[in-house]
């Protein structure tokens, strides 16, 4: 059991939560959630202990062991990946290291008993922790995760970033904590290896704490979500899209409640103007004028939810032919390695593809070869009648030509010239950019604000076949939902990476499954098609 006690804590004179009180209890797996900059990290923060609230406090039993998903993977960099994950049991972890360390400098037949005495206390907690099996069991987290067997004796500093990520999060889920804290631990997670996560979560049986942008992610593990909302921490049961339904159902019925009272104010307020100044109705008149400021203080309860959605629209100039993408017999390697041979396939008008596959398939390349960035090997990219492309890129900075030095709006306004102030300045607008923050640098955005200003590129150009890489990231729950219902709604044709699953039912009518060793299968049909089509052994080409 983890509890939270009047925990209140605010940055800059803004309350992110105000005495909350609750508790999370084992067996239940909760899901975090809020909008960007609601406190959801530094909630988890003060959970974990890394962080002190201004009032308040958390407690857990005295034996139980936390873990937490650590994002700082240098720390560890001269370990060997394997150890780093054992590194997640800490009591286990400090017992196999001073037993090597007395192995290394003592034998067994000079030992002293007091050493020996050490030794047996050692292989206890070795024992008690179930140490004998710790190797096999790091072993399972890592290749669950998608890090083959091959790399488990390497060093971690030798590991790529995305690979370095998935050893730290194997780290946490070493050794069954009681409670096991986890921020966003989906990030550069393939398709399989999130689906791993998920069966592994669900047999979880201690407190989990997650938060994640991944909608269908929290709906499959979540039995809880924790919601960061009002300046408080409100508790709903079930996955994320019930508790969307009961808060705004909640909301509703608060604003209609808000809407009588404003009545019975203006009835109350007008009785005080008509009858205030008649000394036979004073008593009455001072009677309503307390009763206002009853219903006034019970008015001001409604704190304003910090939840913001994005309005984004993709519309297109001009239509393209009926034919709008040929792809024949293309071939990309790098060096020795291949990442494709061979690969064919056409996208007739108002298709939308998802290029899915394990990381390092090709995803990404195979996108930079249809916006021209990379030049295939071999074969051919045939564009139809009056077909414009839009790319956005994995990589955001890439995105970013011409940026240096200039605002957001500046930015912006360099894609369509002829575009007034009040058109650009609206589009930020609905994009979440109020006034001053379309005057900010391009290199001072964050992670969301960037990618919430390339989507606007493209909605500002107007392309009538869009190729987009990975557009979720960094994006919140509600800014996801408008970008898939805006997919959906998009009258052109769509190629696209995401490991959002919920992007990926819900928009796609074709999928291209790339594979680690330069396969490939084009599946016409949507996605969860597709998964049916591979869970039986089904190939779509």
């Amino acid at each position: 059991m983890l509890t939270v006690s009047e925990v209140t804590k605010a940055y800059g004179g803004k309350t992110l939560f105000e005495e909350v009180s609750t508790t999370f209890d084992p067996g239940n797996r909760y899901g975090l959630t809020g909008a960007n900059g609601a406190g959801k990290s530094t909630f988890m923060k003060i959970l974990s202990g890394d962080l002190e609230p201004d009032k308040g406090l958390v407690s857990m039993p005295s034996k139980a062991r936390l873990s937490v998903l650590h994002q700082d993977h240098y720390k560890f960099t001269d370990h060997r990946v394997r150890d780093v994950v054992i590194m997640g049991n800490d009591r286990l972890w400090k017992a196999l290291s001073e037993k090597e360390r007395m192995l290394a400098e003592v034998d067994y037949d000079s030992m002293t008993e007091e050493q020996g005495m050490r030794l047996a206390e050692l292989e206890m907690v070795i024992a008690e922790e179930d140490g004998y099996d710790a190797e096999n069991k790091a072993e399972e987290l890592l290749i669950g995760l998608g890090i083959s067997t091959d790399l488990h004796q390497d060093k971690l500093d030798i590991i790529q970033g995305g690979l370095r990520l998935r050893v730290l999060l194997a780290q946490a889920l070493f050794g069954d904590p009681d409670i096991l804290l986890l921020d966003e631990p989906t990030n550069h997670l393939d398709l399989e290896s999130i689906r791993w996560l998920e069966n592994f979560l669900f047999n979880f049986s201690g407190v989990l704490i997650v938060i994640s942008h991944d909608r269908h992610f929290l709906n499959g593990v979540c039995t809880h979500i924790a919601d960061c909302d009002y300046e408080n921490i409100i508790l709903y049961p079930g996955g994320y899209d019930e508790m969307m339904q009961q808060k705004v159902a909640y909301r509703i019925a608060e604003e209609k409640q808000n809407t009588s009272k404003a009545k019975k104010i203006g009835g109350l307020q007008d009785f005080i103007r008509r009858f205030g100044a008649n000394a036979k109705k004073a008593a009455q008149a001072s009677s309503r004028k307390r009763e206002i400021s009853k219903i006034k203080l019970s008015m001001a309860d409604l704190k304003r939810s910090n939840i913001l959605r994005p309005f984004i629209r993709f519309d297109i100039a001009r239509p393209s032919g009926k034919l709008v993408l040929e792809v024949d017999r293309l071939c990309k390697s790098f060096d020795d390695e291949v990442v494709f041979t061979d690969l064919s396939f056409t996208l007739t008008r108002g298709d939308k593809l998802a290029v899915v596959g394990p990381n390092g398939a090709g995803k990404t390349t195979l996108l930079k070869c249809l916006a021209s960035v990379y030049e295939p090997d071999r074969g051919k990219i045939r564009l139809g009648h009056e077909v414009s492309v839009g790319y956005m890129p994995q990589d955001h900075e890439e995105g970013l030509q011409n940026s240096e030095g200039k605002t957001a709006y500046e930015w912006l306004h360099q894609w369509d010239i002829k575009a007034t102030v009040e058109e650009v300045r609206g589009l930020l607008g609905r994009m979440l950019f109020p006034s001053e923050d379309a005057d900010k640098q391009v290199s001072a955005l964050s992670g969301g604000e960037t990618v919430r200003l390339l989507l606007s590129k493209l909605t500002l150009t107007k392309d009538n076949l869009l190729v987009l890489d990975e557009p979720t990231n960094h994006l919140d729950l509600e800014s996801i939902r408008a970008l898939e219902e805006s997919l959906n709604k998009y009258e052109g044709t769509l190629v696209f990476v995401a490991h959002d699953q919920s992007l990926l039912e819900e928009v796609a009518t074709c999928v291209l499954a790339l594979g680690p060793d330069g396969s490939w299968d084009f599946f016409p049909g949507g996605y969860e098609d597709y998964l049916r089509k591979t869970s039986t052994g089904g190939k779509g080409r």
